[in-house]
């Protein structure tokens, strides 16, 4: 006997009670970002695997460990997305789209990164996201912010998560943090994890996101970018904050959050969890990245963007955050010689709007039975005497009341009774 077939490590089938739930949040996402006028994108799951390799950094964790790349029959290297960030990017230069900006995407969908399975960390995870490209002020990371803010509120999120925000500065600002952090990290080099000393040699701020408890414990006394920071950059940091402060959004600072991909720069921020997730602990999290339009061979053009994760939202929302589940109804054939009826009964209020369940088979009680199961609020039952009259049997399945209507009256009673 063969083995039995299960899911890959790492993905799980969504059923039709999570596929609603999620449905939900994605909705509530789009609805949101249409109003600061946000519209939907979306790209293909895998891309020619340049567009993450050399965009990502080749010291972050998503491109040295966690990728799926392979080979496809023309020869071609291709890569599952693990984020939508530069897929969008691509998109905005091949549509040719860098002429008229600034533009706006929303976006939802599955990714890919093969990482160890645990709470909130799947090897096919869903993110609902926004990228605002062309906005190169200081007030397009405060919308981005209290977009995100707006949403989690919505979901019932406001009080489960909690923003923390850094800024990485300009290009001036990370040279001379990069000076100051390879000195450190050199006189200590011998305390560094294998994979941190890499990051040593080409991008020593990826240490800084470093989940190595050796690491960590260097990381804790390095010196901070606060103290590098050019006139320019203080400022622009200085009006984000300012900006979510007249608009009520409360921030933290965290001056080690760095981000885990390497085309980030100014103002970076998170929204995490402080219980109900474990160590995968940031729901919402994004940033600013001015440079990787060019670094893409296209234009300079300024962005800023984030992205959420579906699983670790759905894994902290109360079952009271998503609407009731639609109501139903069972239509009941009580004779054979009712089922023709029966199924055009089912149709016209099928066409009305009316969800309608009908049983294929078994007697009055299984079929009843099902009703109650499936949750539905009334049975429309239909035998020989209901089709001398033209009427049928309508049984409220919460009250155990039944009576004799009319058809041409039952879209109209439903509708009365708020299935519709």
């Amino acid at each position: 006997m063969s083995a039995k077939l299960q899911p890959v490590r790492g993905t799980h089938d969504i059923l039709p009670e999570e596929s609603r739930k999620r449905l939900h949040i994605a909705d509530t996402w789009r609805r949101i970002a249409e109003t600061y006028g946000y519209g939907e994108i979306q790209t293909p799951m895998f891309e020619m695997s340049d567009v993450f390799h050399r965009t990502l950094g080749d010291t972050s964790d998503v491109v040295t460990k966690e990728t799926y790349t392979f080979t496809d029959r023309g020869g071609e290297s291709l890569t599952l997305r693990p984020e939508f960030t530069a897929s969008v990017v691509r998109a905005f230069i091949s549509e040719s789209l860098t002429q008229d900006l600034p533009q706006k995407f929303f976006y939802h969908g599955p990714a890919f990164r093969y990482e160890r399975p645990q709470k909130g960390r799947l090897r096919q995870f869903h993110q609902v996201g926004v990228e605002l490209l062309g906005a190169a002020e200081p007030e397009a990371d405060v919308e981005m912010i209290v977009l995100a803010a707006q949403g989690l509120k919505t979901l019932g999120l406001e009080k489960r998560t909690r923003l923390e925000i850094n800024t990485l500065g300009d290009a001036e600002s990370r040279k001379k943090y990069r000076q100051a952090l390879v000195e450190y990290f050199t006189k200590h080099q011998n305390g560094l994890s294998e994979d941190s000393k890499i990051r040593l040699e080409k991008n020593p701020l990826r240490i800084l996101d470093s989940k190595d408890p050796q690491d960590k414990k260097l990381v804790e006394f390095a010196p901070a970018m606060q103290n590098f920071l050019t006139t320019d950059a203080l400022q622009f940091f200085t009006t984000v904050n300012e900006g979510l402060y007249k608009l009520g959004i409360k921030a933290t600072p965290n001056l080690r959050l760095v981000r885990g991909l390497d085309y980030y720069n100014h103002t970076v921020f998170e929204f995490v969890a402080d219980d109900g997730l474990g160590s995968q602990n940031t729901v919402l999290a994004g940033g600013r990245y001015d440079g990787l339009v060019a670094q893409m061979g296209g234009p300079e053009v300024p962005g800023v963007g984030w992205a959420a994760g579906v699983e670790r939202m759905l894994a902290l929302m109360d079952e009271a955050a998503f609407p009731a589940k639609s109501k139903c109804i069972s239509v009941i054939v009580v004779s054979d010689v009712a089922e023709s009826a029966a199924w055009e009964l089912t149709q016209s209020l099928r066409e009305a709007g009316i969800i309608v369940d009908m049983p294929y088979s078994g007697n009055i009680g299984k079929r009843l039975k099902r009703a109650n199961k499936i949750g539905a609020s009334f049975a429309v039952m239909l035998g020989e005497d209901e089709m001398k009259t033209n009427s049928v049997a309508l049984k409220n399945l919460a009250t155990g009341e039944q009576k004799t209507i009319a058809q041409a009256q039952l879209i109209n009673q439903l509708k009365n009774n708020h299935v519709l």
